[in-house]
């Protein structure tokens, strides 16, 4: 075997790893009861399986252009996807949309409640303050 053909293997492998993560991962979200379990299901499996499938890529075509793209793609990925699915996350929970029976470790209700009821240390806190925010 040369040199190029198990790269191509490699590259094969990688894709169809990318390609069954991804797949995993609709299924999930098809699947799960309620949205943390979804976001769950659509940042993980889906991000490692683009990052299979850009390194499958990658493996394949073998040009400085491409690797450097995909590098590039590979990146915005991996660090958009965990912020974006906070943000989803904290919104569902704030509109009420999570089923608290669910939930192991509630802490955003402590931090939501000392928003809206002020500071710790005062105990009636400042007029007005968070309170319109809390949700």
């Amino acid at each position: 075997m040369t040199w190029t053909s198990l790269l191509d293997a490699a590259g094969a492998v990688c894709l169809l790893l990318g390609s069954f993560l991804c797949l995993a991962g609709a299924i999930g979200l098809l699947r799960f009861p309620d949205t943390l379990s979804r976001l769950h299901a659509a940042t993980k499996p889906q991000t490692l399986g683009l990052i299979f499938i850009l390194t499958g890529l990658a493996l394949t075509l073998r040009t400085w252009a491409a690797v450097t793209t995909l590098v590039l793609l590979a990146a915005t990925q991996f660090f958009t996807s965990p912020v974006s699915a906070h943000l989803v996350g904290r919104a569902a929970y704030r509109n009420r949309c999570v089923d608290s029976e669910t939930l192991e470790i509630d802490e955003l209700s402590d931090a939501l409640e000392r928003a809206a009821g002020g500071d710790s240390d005062s105990p009636d806190g400042p007029e007005g303050r968070g309170a319109d925010t809390a949700g």
